[in-house]
């Protein structure tokens, strides 16, 4: 990926950092209870979009309420921080990527719904300044 293909082309003036709110929907169920998986997915995004890790990958279950019971995943990255939280009832996964370094969401999105083979996908992306 060249430095070009790093940039927001809608924007003139490039912003301090970006936010990435990917919400995917009616993903495999069996992936998104997988501990290893979701470490995996997390490995192959960061090298993906050419983000360097910061530590290990930390992946814990919790929630009393069936609601949002799931795994909860957060990897920092020396620019800032990958998170998500899988919601086991409605097989949904609500991935945030914020990072001062950019990247091109529309990748994340598209990598992150073929990797946990999710239905259908609403990208929403914020420029930091």
């Amino acid at each position: 990926m060249n430095e070009d293909s790093k940039k927001i082309p809608s924007d003139p003036i490039q912003p301090w950092g970006l936010l990435s709110c990917i919400d995917l929907y009616d993903c495999h169920p069996e992936i998104i209870r997988d501990e290893k998986k979701i470490k995996k997915f997390v490995l192959e995004l960061c090298d993906l979009i050419e983000m360097k890790r910061f530590g290990e990958t930390q992946v814990v279950f919790f929630g009393e309420d069936e609601r949002v019971a799931g795994y909860s995943m957060t990897q920092l990255i020396e620019t800032s921080l990958i998170s998500a939280h899988f919601a086991n009832l409605s097989n949904t996964i609500y991935l945030d990527v914020f990072s001062c370094k950019l990247y091109e969401p529309k990748v994340v999105a598209e990598f992150a719904k073929r990797y946990f083979k999710a239905k259908s996908v609403n990208l929403q992306v914020v420029k930091r300044n």
